[in-house]
Parts: C-alpha cells; sequence; structure tokens
C-alpha cells in the first residue's frame, strides 16, 4: 500500500507480530482487520529472514501499514513492507546495539545492491526497562533509570541525534506510567511509543494517554483480550 509522508505519527494502536511465534490464520486475519493502525514485525530471539519472510507473505492480502522492526541486518525483508522502524538502544553498554549493527547493515547492503531506500527507512531511540527481558539481556541495558535519566536519555535522543521515534520498551512487564508521563511531557516532536503488559483495557486507556501503544503477547494469550486493547 501507498502512505502518506510520516503517517506513522498518526498511529494510535501498534500491533506487534513475532517472527517466531505460531498464530493460526483466523487469529492472524482478527488481527489485521481489528482496527489496529499498524503491525509491527518484528522479535528477538530465534527471528531469521526466513520466518519474517513467510508472516510477510501471510500477510499481504490486508490493507494495513506493515512495519517490519529488524533485530538484525540479517533477517530485513525488503519486499511487502511499508516501513523500516530501525532500533537503537540508548541505554545499552554495548555500542554495537546503538550505531554497530546498523553500520554493518549498510554495508552489507551497498555492496550487494547500492544504498538503502532511506525514505522507507526510520529510526526509533529505545530505552529498555525491563532487566528480564530477552531485549534487555541481548542488548546488556542499563535498565537502572529514574524518571530523570529516562527523560534524559528521551531529549538526548530527540534534540542531538534527532531521532523522530522515541520507544519507551518494559517487555513483558508493565511500566511506570509517571514515567511515560513525563518522558512524554519533555518531547516536543519526536512521537512517544511504548510498550511492555498492555492486556487489556484499563492498561491500553492508561499509556495511550501519553503514547502510541505498541501490543503484543496478550494476542498469543488471550484475543479477547487482545480486542479489548483497542477499545480504550
Amino acid at each position: 500500500m501507498v502512505l502518506g509522508i510520516q503517517m506513522w505519527r498518526q498511529w494510535r494502536h501498534v500491533t506487534k507480530l513475532d517472527p517466531d511465534r505460531d498464530i493460526s490464520s483466523s487469529d492472524l486475519e482478527t488481527v489485521a482487520t481489528s482496527g489496529t493502525d499498524m503491525l509491527l514485525i518484528g522479535g528477538t530471539q530465534k527471528v531469521t529472514k526466513e520466518k519474517v519472510a513467510s508472516l510477510v507473505k501471510r500477510l499481504e492480502q490486508y490493507d494495513i501499514p506493515k512495519v517490519q522492526e529488524p533485530s538484525s541486518p540479517e533477517n530485513v525483508v525488503f519486499d511487502g513492507v511499508d516501513y523500516f522502524f530501525i532500533p537503537s538502544v540508548m541505554n545499552s553498554s554495548d555500542p554495537r546495539w546503538i550505531v554497530g549493527l546498523h553500520t554493518e547493515w549498510i554495508k552489507k547492503w551497498r555492496a550487494i545492491f547500492g544504498d538503502l531506500p532511506w525514505k522507507k527507512i526510520i529510526g526509533e531511540a529505545y530505552i529498555v526497562l525491563n532487566p528480564d527481558s530477552a531485549v534487555g539481556k541481548a542488548t546488556k541495558a542499563n535498565t537502572e533509570l529514574t524518571i530523570e535519566d529516562a527523560v534524559a536519555y528521551a531529549t538526548c535522543s530527540e534534540k542531538y541525534l534527532h531521532f523522530p521515534i522515541i520507544y519507551i520498551e518494559y517487555s513483558g512487564t508493565y511500566g511506570n506510567p509517571k514515567l511515560v508521563k513525563e518522558v512524554r511531557h519533555s518531547l516536543s516532536e519526536a512521537q512517544l511509543f511504548y510498550g511492555g503488559g498492555i492486556d487489556g483495557r484499563d492498561r491500553a486507556r492508561e499509556m495511550a494517554e501519553y503514547a502510541t501503544i505498541v501490543v503484543g503477547n496478550i494476542l498469543y494469550k488471550d484475543m479477547k483480550k487482545y480486542l479489548e486493547t483497542l477499545q480504550y
């Protein structure tokens, strides 16, 4: 589908689909036609290019924006997606997760195909806050942040590094609404995304007041609860 410039700024409810997790065709149809604004394709563990391509193929019949969020240069799939949201984990202690993997991808892509499709590539400044999450462990994130720390990371990401998206990631657990609120109020241009523990109407409503919400795990456990997250 053809998307308008920065249409992603209008999205309020995002559904994250993990290529490494099983989902039936009927559940996939329910999600794709639920009213969610976008399907975000990505995961941290055991994601391969083949799994991503298979999921994208299953989604091609649905007229809804599809965005890949790759965890590695090796699993990028260019056909069938509208945008690429490329995360940089700002509170990682390993610079590979901030800019290292990104330069590897650019070098590999340019060596084979030439320049990248930059109009489709959007940078995300991730702030990971769950120490027990797969993404927190994989990226060696310093998750022991105060609200003031998180605001500082967000401000630096927006003002110094000009990231258009700031992503507060609690990944599997419900986060601190006050932290999300303070980060939101600190931003003037960047779009704030929030992911983690949204498993029903009340939590969706609470976080949606401040951020575009990303809903993922609950759809694999309870489709009824997933649908409630759209009713905030």
